[in-house]
Formats: structure tokens, sequence, C-alpha cells
């Protein structure tokens, strides 16, 4: 530590949260001496508080409003390769213990103690999403540990995360190990489908709806399935492997549902399945129209309320999919409203769903309540590591 830089905290600042836990300090937060100002974005420094006694090693980045990411309250950690790669093993033996197959989030960021870090893993390809300064400017060493702990031989960086250009980084996604598939299969919930590593949203495939795919799914015996919002068809082809009798997955965009096709035809379940390119609004009147009814309804939006600036219209658009979701829901049938937004607390989010549905005069039962599987681990000081909500009710 001696050589180290350090950030003093400001007598306002509540280092009691800090000790206990919380993986933040906002800029506000910090006494901006000249010393302070001179460290270099992605720094590691000692973080002191107001009395000068020390509270944690932190990544440092001035200009950003998160001025500094705690890396460890061991204050004789020595942050280098082999604590980069002792946390990637961590993360790797707990996910060796949920899941048999090689498929899965491998770090939630915060929620594995690698601040900034996505890693999502697909058999033998890792697709990394580095997300602030100080995991860029040790990518090298990241992509060693990676492939030491996992054994796997292709790495792919993806630079399209909003949250990079909050830390002023790139957008320039890249190999930086062996030669990846632009596709791969995954075969999962009893379906096959399709990621685009190379061009897909987000990394490809969302994992983290994974158990809410298999609570639907359960449901789904000879049902009639919408899924709207369907990216490549998540919950329809969860459903179609169960027994569903037919599945109407409806996105805007065309490319997710081309690879939504290529599932359901791995799947075997092509001849059950149809895709619908549309905004998703504009088909909810256009099926209501058509006096269309089905028993399992799925809503899986984009995020209506990334940040708290959004939040009033973001519960506004979640009420409105509810009331317009709701129509069509055949008696007895299941509506399912998910939100994937970090500013939207679940009491909030669930207020604005039985709002929608109380508009479309429907009496609904809450019969489940999922979020995130466990590859997504939730830091108990950061609800933004646990955004994910999905409600279920039953619709007499």
């Amino acid at each position: 530590m001696e050589n180290m830089p350090t950030l003093r905290l400001s007598p306002k600042a509540d280092a009691r949260a800090l000790r206990h836990g919380h993986p933040w300090v906002h800029g506000d937060q910090i006494v901006w001496d000249r010393r302070a100002r001179a460290i270099a974005p992605g720094s590691i420094a000692l973080l002191e508080d107001a009395g000068r006694t020390p509270v944690a090693l932190v990544a440092v980045v001035p200009q950003a409003k998160i001025a500094a990411r705690i890396l460890s309250r061991d204050l004789d950690a020595l942050i280098d390769d082999a604590w980069l790669k002792a946390r990637v093993q961590t993360a790797f033996d707990l996910r060796n213990r949920l899941y048999p197959d090689p498929f899965y989030r491998l770090i939630h960021a915060e929620g594995d103690d690698l601040p900034g870090l996505i890693v999502d893993r697909f058999g033998d390809t890792l697709v990394v999403q580095p997300n602030a300064i100080w995991l860029e400017d040790r990518l090298d060493a990241l992509t060693a540990a990676l492939i030491e702990v996992t054994g796997a031989t292709h790495v792919i960086k993806n630079a399209a995360g909003r949250a990079r250009k909050l830390e002023e980084l790139d957008d320039v996604s890249t190999v930086l190990a062996g030669s990846p598939p632009e596709k791969v299969s995954v075969l999962m919930n009893g379906a096959t489908y399709v990621a685009d590593l190379a061009e897909g949203q987000k990394t490809g495939l969302f994992f983290d709806q994974r158990p809410n795919h298999t609570f639907m799914a359960s449901l789904a015996k000879d049902a009639r399935v919408l899924d709207m919002f369907a990216h490549v068809g998540g919950f329809a082809l969860a459903a179609l492997a169960a027994g569903a009798k037919s599945a109407l997955a409806i996105d805007g965009s065309a490319p997710a549902l081309a690879l939504a096709e290529e599932g359901a035809v791995l799947s075997g379940v092509a001849d059950r399945f149809e895709a619908r390119k549309s905004d998703a609004f504009a088909a909810f009147e256009a099926l209501a129209e058509d006096g269309a009814q089905f028993d399992l309804v799925i809503c899986d939006p984009p995020a209506f309320a990334p940040n708290k600036g959004a939040l009033t219209a973001g519960l506004r658009a979640y009420e409105r999919t509810a009331r317009l979701a709701t129509n069509l829901v055949a008696p007895g049938g299941v509506l399912m409203l998910c939100s994937c937004s970090h500013a939207a607390t679940l009491d909030k989010f669930r207020s604005a769903c039985l709002r929608g549905m109380g508009r479309a005069g429907r009496d609904p039962k809450l019969i489940y309540t999922g979020s995130a599987g466990p590859d997504h681990p939730v830091h108990p000081s950061l609800s933004d590591t646990g955004y994910l909500k999905a409600l279920a009710f039953h619709l007499p």
C-alpha cells in the first residue's frame, strides 16, 4: 500500500455502508484534491474514510459517476494476475456445481466480486463484456485466466454494452483468443436455441430467464402460447419442447426471429412454431382485433426503465403491456410479465402490472414470482445485480 494512490471519503459519505458490503463509491462521496484528480483511470487505489482509516482497495475512474469500485476489503491483497485468476476460479467452481453442461453465465459482475465484468459461456467459447476500464487494462491477464480455469479455447470481447460509455470505453468488439464460431447451438430446458455470438443482442442468449422458461414450460402441455418480445424464442421453444400445441413468437428483430426459427427446426418443433416480425404494441392490437386467445402469454420486453429518470414512463409502458396482454389470455390461462429494468423495483413493477390487468377487467391471482437463475448471483448490497423480475398470474 505504500506506493498506492489514495482516495479519501468526504465527511458526509457513509463509510459504514462500504464496510458492510456496498461495492460502489460515487464521485460526490470523495474528496477530490489535486492528488486524487491525478489518479489515472483504471488505477488501483487505497480508499480511506474521512478520518484516514483504510477501508478497501478500489479501482478508480475519476471522471465517472461510479468513481471507485471496491475490489477487496483485504488491505493486504495484491490485485495481480493471480488474484484475478482466483476470482475466476471461484465463479467457475460454483457454476460447475449448478450446471452439468457448459452453458451459463460464468461471471456476473459484482455478484461474483469482479465489478463491471460479464462473461457468458457457450461450450468452449466465452463471450466477455469488460464494462469497466480497470478490466479493459487487464484484458490479456483476464483472457489467460479464463482459458486456464475453464479450458475454453475461444474468447470474444463484446463491447456493445451501454455501461462502457460511462467510463469512456470504445464499442469495438473483437476476438481475444481462438477462432470462435459465429453461431452456437445451446440445449436448455429441452429445447435447442441458436445464439449468434458475433451479431446477436448482448452476448447472444439470455441465460437469466432459464428458471422462468422452466416454470412456464411446466404449464405448457397442449397449450396455445404467445411469446411477445420473443428474441430467439426463449419461452416459445421451451413450451413447445414441453408439449405445447402451438407457439407464436413476435419480435421486432428479423435476425432474432430467424434464429428462433433455426432453433425450432433443431428442436423438432417447427411444425408447431410461427415467427412474426412486428412492433409488439401493434401486434397486441392486431391480435385482439382478430379475437386471438392463448392459454399462455409471456411478455419479456427490453428495459422500459433503464434508469431512474425513465422510471415513470417505464412503469406506464409496463402497465400498458399488462393491459394489452391480458386481453389475449383465454379464461383460465396464465400471463407472465417480465422486467429487466434496474430502476423498477419488484413492488413498483408488480403494481404497474396489476393496474394494467385491472384496467383490462380481469381479476388476476399471482402464482409465481421469479428472478434470474443462480448463475446470476445477487450482490446483497447492490439491487442492480437482481434486476430481473418475472410474475405469472392466473386469469380465471
